[in-house]
This record gives structure tokens, sequence and C-alpha cells, in this order.
């Protein structure tokens, strides 16, 4: 049964840093919410089968907040939860293309902004009663999107990261209209998806990313890194796009237990040594190639 982004609002409108995350976790699953463990400080999934084992059972709840007290909480997003994220962040300023799908009228309706220990934001909205929405990334616009096979970290929550250790705090109700979001319109307009390149002879052929995907969200801990980058050179050989491998190879990495830094890092790697590359030498044009200083705009909406 779907829960009411109203009736999670309720919960999250209550919740403080000062919470014991025992107590919170408990909180949600009486008012509805499915919950489950997650790392302390961290994002990876303590239960065997991830966001799929998340419950709304007090007793089960408190079986796992007693043996992992200081366990972060884990939501499923979509039509399990009732709810959909949209998730803004770097290593691009995904304000801006979140400023510009706000304008456009396509995430204007959100229930609830939460701010992420990362300096990004998650913009809650209510999800569509026959789902259908599922997980997307966009990472040239710096947005995801968590919907049916996605999972959120929820207030009040501790991640440690670059910039220490932070949680996850609300910052804006909305207490007017609030609208489904329209998932595959809002990706289009973030980054339309590139046609896939023609296959020259002898390439290889029908790769599967929804199956190499299954296969990276699988491996366990000591093999994360390594899958991610044996399914990246598959998709690289296959002249799959490095933005479509990543959308599909990055939500079930993430849901190994890999950052989203590790995520990036592993596939351009692979991409690197899958798809090799000649660089003009310093010799063949006079000077060393210009180094472009990387932007750093941090800002929430208010």
């Amino acid at each position: 049964m779907m829960v009411a982004v109203d009736v999670l609002t309720g919960v999250l409108a209550q919740v403080s840093d000062g919470w014991p995350l025992s107590v919170a976790a408990r909180e949600f699953a009486v008012a509805g919410v499915p919950v489950f463990p997650c790392v302390p400080g961290g994002k990876r999934p303590l239960t065997e089968h991830g966001f799929h084992d998340a419950t709304t059972d007090t007793d089960q709840v408190a079986a796992w907040w007693g043996r992992y007290s200081a366990a972060n909480i884990g939501m499923p997003t979509g039509a399990v939860s009732g709810v959909v994220v949209v998730d803004v962040h770097g290593p691009v300023n995904g304000f801006d293309a979140f400023d510009r799908a706000h304008e456009a009228g396509l995430v204007d309706g959100w229930q609830l902004l939460v701010s992420t220990p990362s300096g990004g934001m998650h913009a809650y909205h209510p999800a569509t009663p026959d789902g259908g929405q599922r997980s997307w990334q966009a990472p040239r616009a710096g947005v995801d999107f968590r919907g049916d096979g996605g999972y959120i970290i929820v207030p009040p929550s501790a991640v440690a990261g670059e910039r220490g250790r932070g949680c996850y705090r609300v910052r804006q109700i909305n207490t007017g209209h609030v609208t489904t979001v329209t998932s595959d319109r809002l990706r289009d307009f973030l980054g339309p998806r590139p046609t896939p390149a023609m296959r020259p002879a002898g390439q290889v052929r029908d790769v599967s990313a929804e199956r190499l995907a299954a296969w990276v969200a699988e491996r366990p801990e000591g093999e994360r890194n390594r899958g991610l980058f044996w399914a990246a050179c598959r998709l690289a050989e296959n002249n799959t796009p490095p933005t479509d491998a990543y959308a599909a190879l990055a939500p079930a990495a993430e849901h190994a237990g890999l950052t989203m830094r590790e995520v990036s890092a592993t596939i351009r790697s692979a991409y690197r040594t899958a798809q090799p590359a000649p660089h003009p030498s310093a010799d063949q044009h006079g000077e060393e190639p210009r180094r472009v200083p990387q932007r750093a705009t941090e800002r929430v909406l208010s």
C-alpha cells in the first residue's frame, strides 16, 4: 500500500539531529513508511536484499536497530513507498539544471526539500499510483531520479564525506499545491538520450545493460569495483555511449555499496581502457594542454 507523501512529511517534520536513529526508524514504520538499515555513516544496505527488505514491521525494525543502533535509515522510492525523489548533486552544479526544470514547470510541485550532507538536495514528490517511474541518472545535469528500483537515505541519518560528517535535514515543507513528476519528460528535458552509435562489423553484439546492471548490483564487498569496471568495459566495447552506461550501471553500483565518486572514476577508467584515444602532446602544439579550473558553486534553494 502506497504511503501518502504528507504522512511521510508529518514524520520528517518532527525528527531532528538529536533523535536516536532507532527511534526515528520506529516512527517511520509506525506511520506506514517502509525502512531498512544502512551502514553507519554510509549508504550501503546492511540487509541481504537491500531496499527489497524494507518493512513497516515494528518488531523487525526494532531487531535491526537493536543490532545496529547507529545504522542510517534507508527508504525505498517509487510505488513501494509512494514517494519519488529528484536528487540534486555534483560534481557539476545540479541546482542550475533544477532551476531550469522548475521554471519549465517540471518539478514545481514538490512536497518537501531535504538538504543532503554533500551540499545537494532531495526534492520529494508523490509517486504515480500506477508506478512506472523507474530510477535514472542524468550525470551531465547533476540530477538523478530515485523512483522504482531505487532508495534514499532519510533524516536524521548522517554520512561521512569530504565535507566531514553531515546530517540529512528537512529544509522546507510545501504547504501549497503538490504534484507528481513526469519522470520521462524531466529526463528528456535535462539531457536527451543520444542515439546509439552504429557498431562496426565484428564488434560485440547484444550486450544487455540491464543484465550487466543486475550482475553489478549483486557484487559483494571486495568485488564491487572490479565488477563495475568489467561491466563498463563490455558496454564500451559495444559502443554504448558513456552517458547510457552511467545511467544503467551507476544505480546498481551504488546499491552494491560504491560511492558516486567511485562509480564515476571506475566507469571513466573502463572507457579509457576499452576505447583508448590518442592525446596531442606538448611537442605537437608547442604547449601543454590547458587545464580548466573546476567550478565549485554551492547553494540551496530557499
